[in-house]
């Protein structure tokens, strides 16, 4: 048992963005029947696991705005594992925050993955990748996707994936108000009200539009240098209640040569791709002042090819 005190396991757990999200309707379950294309960003939070011997799961983050209690899903991850499993040990957690709260990127659902993965090397369980994706459907629609990562299609609530082989070398560009966040459920609650009247019945619709997305909504994101639009049907939503998502968006579409902007997820982080990272570093420094002076933060990002990663 010392030599597994003294071991130290560091996850690296990225952010995603949206490249498209629709919603086909409301399922009779509660949940929204969904068409995603989710792509993982190099903007990453750090977890550190300790194995302890006292049986707890303890969070330590350098996030002071951060639950740390039983609500965060790094500890409903772990506490997970250890009811179904029945894992005696414990696991000293150390969060490092880097991707903003409530921000349409998904950093909960990332941080859940890697506590999966971190606590199942950490805990020498050996689970295959099945049985995570399994324990991450549990935890919320969109941890499963970050366990393998990289670009993937999204169906169902989030849950069946479709993994992409797609390439992009897209530079990305994103703006976020610190002082705003927005909740997931408030806006599919609204989305609903406002566009789902009747429970989703059709299974050809729901066939036909998976199949649009495979085969249509990829190809389109291959811009050669073309502008196209991001479908996200929560924008609908979020762009004309939050005068901050607006903002932003006005703001990426006034940059030089973007090949298409939009809103993340739920949001209100925006986002705009640029044809490789270097034009998007330049029009970062570029509007650097004017984004600060308008109240956001930016950061240029690469897509990744993976999800969760070991350091």
């Amino acid at each position: 048992m010392q030599d597994l005190a003294k071991e130290k396991i560091i996850v690296k757990s990225p952010a995603k963005i949206n490249l498209h999200l629709e919603v086909i309707g409301k399922r009779e379950d509660g949940y929204h029947e969904l068409a995603m294309i989710m792509q993982n960003i190099d903007l990453s939070d750090y977890l550190e696991f300790e194995i302890n011997n006292d049986g707890l799961i303890n969070l330590e983050s350098d996030c002071n705005f951060l639950s740390l209690s039983g609500d965060n899903l790094i500890i409903k991850s772990a506490n997970l594992l250890k009811k179904i499993l029945n894992i005696e040990s414990g696991a000293n957690i150390f969060l490092k925050k880097n991707i903003p709260i409530g921000a349409g990127l998904a950093g909960g659902s990332s941080n859940a993955a890697a506590t999966l993965m971190g606590l199942n090397k950490l805990w020498k369980l050996n689970l295959e990748q099945k049985s995570l994706c399994s324990f991450a459907s549990s935890l919320g629609s969109d941890v499963p996707f970050f366990i393998e990562g990289g670009i993937q299609l999204c169906f169902g609530r989030g849950e069946i994936l479709e993994k992409l082989y797609s390439k992009f070398e897209y530079g990305v560009l994103l703006l976020k108000n610190p002082d705003i966040s927005v909740s997931t459920a408030d806006t599919y609650k609204k989305y609903s009200n406002r566009f789902c009247d009747k429970y989703l019945t059709s299974t050809e619709l729901i066939f036909l539009t998976r199949k649009d997305v495979r085969e249509n909504v990829l190809n389109r994101l291959n811009f050669n240098n073309q502008h196209t639009t991001i479908k996200n049907d929560l924008q609908l939503i979020v762009e004309n209640e939050n005068d901050s998502v607006k903002q932003a968006l006005y703001l990426l579409s006034n940059l030089k040569n973007p090949l298409t902007f939009a809103m993340s997820g739920s949001g209100p982080t925006c986002f705009a791709l640029f044809k490789d990272i270097d034009t998007a570093k330049r029009e970062l420094k570029a509007n650097y002042k004017l984004f600060k002076d308008q109240g956001y933060d930016a950061w240029v990002c690469n897509l990744l090819e993976k999800g969760i990663t070991f350091i």
